[in-house]
């Protein structure tokens, strides 16, 4: 039996490296207030904390996926872990908020190495027929993911200071590339040229779109710096994206984003719904932090705690949803799923109030949320991936990864630009007055109800992103297999009981 034909205790070491960037998003939600104190920081430079990690892990996935085709996605994977390990350490050393937002830059680089190299292995190991259980490890490891980063966190920010969060990650990643060197196969290589150009297009306009619409309440939506203003630059970015696809379609040579791949349906469609997730789970997590330590006065620990019917949740019923993915036409399940998504977050809109006593009831939408993403993550990866050839693989989980980081890179801007907006019309004094407040722990109470009216509020934004991923995945076809998977070229065969999935 060859290393390839025993995909499991690789997909095993893989999913040490993807729960442990999973572990570090959201332990630094959780610790963000406590960031502000301790570097003297404002609520949009310790926002850009996490979008400067989100931009560096989404610019170079196209490019990434790539690297693990051409050099194997085993050897990608390990330098990705060691870049992600040593600058994790790095992020826990920094003593200013730039250095801070330089070290998870580096971090974000790390990640974008080792991520798609986990869903090739997936796609190039596991029949298309089987990967619903495999995905489902990655749903059942993100449920696991969500509930140990914030307690963890909590409880390290609590007790050690916030620098421990990220110094958790140095043996965790030894860890990992000690199994990922004995556990993971060297597949097959696939010669790629690089698209120079497109990367160049691809980078300067996510960057110009996110700082744009990140920073525009800073700049009053104005100048930023002599003509430039805040439109023109959100404007020069959807116009150099608008050239880049331009590229990919006329350019010669090998095209860095492979529009070919997007004449499948369920693949164009599963791409948009996970944009559209992205942009969700980024979102949401910040208004619900703030909200918790700021107005409720919760301890970061307290405030991990509310997330656990979410994390219990999402984690007991992702193995039941990946024997469904197999067998339930994957529309009604990712459908589902969002819908309930955004209706855990319309509730949280509805509930959020300035009265710690109430606390306990946040733990319902808490439950529904968790459910909501069990029915999400696996159907959606499964079906998109579905029809990947093994030559596709890391182009596609490249894409694929790509897409979603693009959606939680904007959601982060987005949500930056929100509350501070609904700050700036609720806080007496404005969104100023707020942030000043912030830094001392718990608000006073006279800015306290619109500071929760600005966070209720800010959770609409997830929630419409989640009612537009279900509008998407109601467009999901039957799935089916529409070239020869393995080494030697077959029909696709179904398992008993698969055939009402396809």
């Amino acid at each position: 039996m060859t290393p390839a034909s025993r995909p499991w205790p690789a997909l095993w070491a893989l999913v040490v490296g993807f729960f442990m960037i999973l572990v570090d998003t959201t332990i630094v939600s959780v610790a963000n207030p406590r960031i502000m104190q301790g570097l003297d920081a404002d609520i949009n430079s310790v926002i850009w904390v996490t979008s400067a990690y989100l931009l560096a892990y989404a610019v170079p996935l196209l490019v990434t996926g790539r690297l693990g085709d051409r050099f194997g996605p085993k050897r990608i994977y390990l330098i990705g872990l060691v870049v992600f390990t040593v600058s994790s350490a790095w992020c826990g050393l920094a003593g200013s908020i730039e250095m801070l937002i330089a070290a998870r830059a580096v971090q974000g680089l790390g990640a974008a190495l080792l991520t798609p190299q986990t869903m090739a292995v997936i796609t190039r190991t596991f029949p298309p027929h089987d990967r619903g259980r495999a995905m489902s490890l990655w749903g059942a490891t993100a449920a696991v993911a969500t509930l140990v980063g914030p307690v963890l966190g909590g409880l390290l920010v609590d007790s050690l200071g916030w620098e421990w969060i990220f110094f958790v990650n140095v043996p965790v990643g030894i860890v990992g590339f000690l199994l990922a060197w004995r556990l993971v196969p060297t597949l097959e290589t696939h010669s790629h040229q690089f698209d120079i150009p497109g990367v160049v297009l691809w980078a300067i306009g996510m960057s110009c779109l996110v700082f744009g619409i990140q920073e525009g309440e800073t700049f009053d939506w104005g100048t930023i710096w002599g003509p430039v203003n805040v439109w023109s630059l959100i404007g020069l970015g959807v116009a150099v994206l608008g050239v880049f696809l331009w590229w990919q379609r006329r350019g010669r040579g090998e095209p860095l984003l492979p529009l070919r791949l997007f004449s499948d349906r369920n693949f164009s469609l599963g791409n948009a719904a996970i944009a559209m997730v992205g942009i969700a789970v980024t979102s949401n997590a910040l208004p619900l932090v703030f909200y918790y330590q700021l107005v409720l006065g919760f301890t970061p620990t307290r405030a991990a705690l509310q997330l656990v019917p979410m994390a219990l949740f999402s984690g007991v019923l992702a193995p039941v949803v990946g024997r469904l993915v197999d067998r339930v036409h994957p529309r009604y399940l990712a459908t589902a799923g969002l819908l309930m998504m955004a209706a855990s977050m319309l509730w949280y809109a509805v509930w959020l109030v300035p009265d710690e006593s109430l606390w306990w009831r946040l733990l319902f939408p808490s439950a529904l949320m968790g459910i909501g993403s069990a029915f999400t993550w696996s159907p959606i990866g499964t079906t998109t991936t579905y029809n990947l050839a093994p030559a596709d693989a890391g182009a596609g989980s490249g894409v694929y990864n790509s897409v979603r980081q693009v959606g939680s890179v904007l959601g982060s801007a987005a949500i930056a630009a929100l509350i501070q907006a609904r700050l700036a019309a609720s806080l007496p004094g404005g969104a100023a007055a707020g942030a000043s407040a912030e830094t001392s722990g718990q608000l006073p109470e006279a800015l306290r109800a619109g500071f929760t009216s600005a966070m209720a509020t800010s959770m609409l934004l997830p929630a419409l992103a989640a009612l537009a991923g279900a509008l998407v995945s109601a467009f999901f076809v039957r799935r089916t297999t529409t070239h020869a998977w393995g080494t030697a070229p077959r029909a696709s065969v179904a398992p008993a009981g698969a055939d009402a999935a396809r």
